[in-house]
C-alpha cells in the first residue's frame, strides 16, 4: 500500500505524464542502456549524483575491509559489477594501490565504450594502469543462468554494484555476484529505494525522437533484498551495513532541480554483504 507521500507523488507523476504527452517506449535493458550511454553522464540524473556523493564516503571503508581479507601475494581483485560508463571504476582506480586489479563488468557494449574512453590517457592510449592499478573492462550478462562470468573476474574479494539491481531479477543478481566472489568476499550494493520505485523507474529521453525510453525495472524493498541474499549465500555485515536515504531541502543544490519533487521520499539504499564461507 502506498503511503500518503507516495500517493501524492504518484498523482503528480500521472498528471505530469499526461500534460507532457510524451510517448514512452519500453525496451530490453541492454538495448536501452546502449542508447542511454551517449547522454548517461550528462542528463542530470539526480539519483546517480546522490549515489556518487554517498560512494565517496562508502568506498574507502569498503576497500579497507576488502584489503584486510587479502592474505597472500596474489593480486587483489575488485569488481565493479554493472560498471556502466565507469563512474565508480575510475573512483576505485584512484583509491587502490599497485597490487589491485579492478575489473569493470557490464552487458551494455555502449556503456563499456564510454567507460573505455574515460579510462584513456591524454595520448589516446587505453589506460592499463593508474598508479600501478590494473583496470580491465569485460562483458558480463547478469541474466545468464547458470552464471558464466569472465575467467579473469572469478575469485574477487570485493564487488561493488551501484544502481544495477533494479534491472535484474533479484535471485539472478545474487547468483551472478556469488559467481565472482571468493568465499568470505564482500559485496556492496546500492539501488533505487522502493519508495521511489513505487512511483517511478529508470529512464531517459531520446533527444533524437523526444521519446521517453524505459528499460526493464523491478521494485525491491530492503527486506526483500536481504531475504533473497540470505537464501543465495550472503549475510549482511555490521550494524551499519544498511543505509537508506531520503531527499531533503539541503541536498537540492548538490543534486539539481530534478530532485525537488522527491523531497521527503526515500530514493536510495545501500547494503553491504559477505559471501558465506
Amino acid at each position: 500500500m502506498q503511503n500518503p507521500i507516495q500517493k501524492t507523488l504518484a498523482e503528480r507523476w500521472s498528471l505530469n505524464e499526461k500534460s507532457l504527452s510524451r510517448p514512452i517506449q519500453y525496451m530490453e535493458t541492454v538495448d536501452a542502456y546502449d542508447k542511454w550511454a551517449e547522454v548517461y553522464d550528462t542528463d542530470n540524473n539526480f539519483l546517480q549524483a546522490l549515489d556518487s556523493i554517498e560512494m565517496r564516503g562508502l568506498l574507502p571503508d569498503f576497500l579497507a575491509r576488502v584489503q584486510s581479507l587479502h592474505r597472500n601475494d596474489e593480486v587483489l581483485k575488485i569488481i565493479d559489477l554493472g560498471c556502466g560508463t565507469g563512474r565508480n571504476t575510475l573512483r576505485l582506480r584512484e583509491l587502490c594501490h599497485a597490487h589491485v586489479q579492478i575489473i569493470g563488468l557490464d552487458n551494455s557494449r555502449g556503456m563499456l565504450g564510454v567507460a573505455r574512453k574515460r579510462l584513456q590517457v591524454e595520448d589516446g592510449k587505453d589506460v592499463a594502469s593508474g598508479g600501478g592499478t590494473q583496470v580491465l573492462l569485460e562483458v558480463y550478462d547478469l541474466r545468464q543462468s547458470p552464471p558464466r562470468p569472465p575467467t579473469c573476474a572469478v575469485g574477487a574479494l570485493g564487488v561493488i554494484s551501484t544502481l544495477v539491481l533494479e534491472h535484474i531479477p533479484v535471485e539472478m543478481f545474487f547468483e551472478a555476484a556469488s559467481a565472482l566472489l571468493a568465499p568470505g568476499g564482500l559485496l556492496l550494493v546500492t539501488n533505487m529505494h522502493s519508495e521511489m520505485g513505487a512511483i517511478s523507474q529508470a529512464g531517459f529521453v531520446d533527444v533524437t525522437t523526444g521519446m521517453k525510453i524505459r528499460p526493464m525495472s523491478y521494485n525491491y524493498t530492503v527486506d526483500e533484498v536481504i531475504q533473497v541474499a540470505g537464501r543465495t549465500g550472503f549475510d549482511v555485515i555490521g550494524d551499519e551495513a544498511v543505509k537508506e536515504k531520503a531527499i531533503d531541502e539541503d541536498m537540492l543544490e548538490a543534486l539539481g532541480p530534478r530532485a525537488k519533487k522527491w523531497v521527503g521520499v526515500k530514493v536510495w539504499f545501500m547494503i553491504c554483504f559477505r559471501k558465506k564461507e
